[in-house]
């Protein structure tokens, strides 16, 4: 194992993503997301591998978001629409992949590591999982058009209104019931049942589960709106009074309450 931030290794046909950054529970960096992209133009060229795992590394964090200093430098609206492009780029590429992913989530599932396990075609957690996009209490930003659709594909209207509305995060047994993720282990056993799914996918038709993943992502893209279907709203809460003050509470600790400008 490396010590860069996204780690990759592989292990009889399986490539383990672990995302490196422990004492942030793991929030992504810009270089992280472009490590991602890269890890999946590799995944692409190589044809021994079957099956992808994504995890956190620590066990207290899948990916806590998106590293929340990195917004500190928005002045102008094309810094929010670059930024939500660069995580519709990349989030799009793993969800493209055609091979079977897997999202391995111990603990804190939130913001950028929400719409990174959504387009996994398998979750596993644990029973600390929590998973949710509570920026209506701590960002005041906006999530993509695309990224809204993805959690509306996956919970419903009702309840991706209750998370994004009421910042909610929903438990392990919550996230079940609601058909997000596919089974809730105890962590000393996460990785070795995450590890049979990946072999037992491995035995499967190739031709059939790359077949079933592009149909079903087609169906999926013609229910979506464009990305730019949103511009106006994700220039708005960026460049908002209330995004600057959030976002400098957390760097520097400061006090505010949300203005509504």
């Amino acid at each position: 194992m490396s010590d860069e931030s996204v780690r990759f290794d592989v292990e009889d046909g399986v490539a383990w993503i672990g995302f490196n950054r422990p004492e942030s529970r793991n929030a992504m960096t810009w270089e992280m997301y472009d490590a991602l992209e890269d890890s999946c133009e590799r995944l692409d060229r190589d044809v021994g591998i079957h099956a992808v795992v994504l995890y956190g590394v620590g066990g207290e964090a899948f990916v806590a978001g998106t590293d929340i200093t990195q917004f500190a430098g928005f002045s102008e609206p094309a810094d929010a629409l670059e930024y939500e492009r660069r995580i519709e780029r990349v989030v799009g590429r793993l969800e493209a992949l055609d091979k079977p992913t897997i999202a391995m989530i111990e603990g804190a599932c939130v913001g950028g590591g929400a719409a990174l396990a959504l387009v996994c075609d398998f979750r596993y957690c644990t029973p600390t999982m929590t998973f949710g996009v509570p920026i209506a209490r701590t960002l005041g930003n906006t999530l993509s058009t695309t990224n809204i659709s993805r959690l509306v594909d996956m919970l419903g209207v009702a309840r991706t209104k209750e998370v994004l509305m009421l910042g909610r995060l929903l438990d392990a047994e919550t996230s079940r019931e609601a058909g997000l993720v596919n089974g809730i282990c105890a962590p000393d056993c996460l990785a070795k049942e995450v590890a049979e799914l990946a072999v037992e996918l491995g035995r499967r038709a190739p031709l059939t589960l790359q077949a079933s993943k592009a149909l079903v992502g087609r169906v999926q893209a013609q229910r979506r709106l464009a990305l730019e279907a949103g511009d106006d709203w994700v220039t708005t809460c960026y460049m908002s009074d209330d995004f600057k003050a959030a976002v400098d509470r957390f760097v520097n600790k400061t006090p505010f309450e949300w203005s509504g400008r």
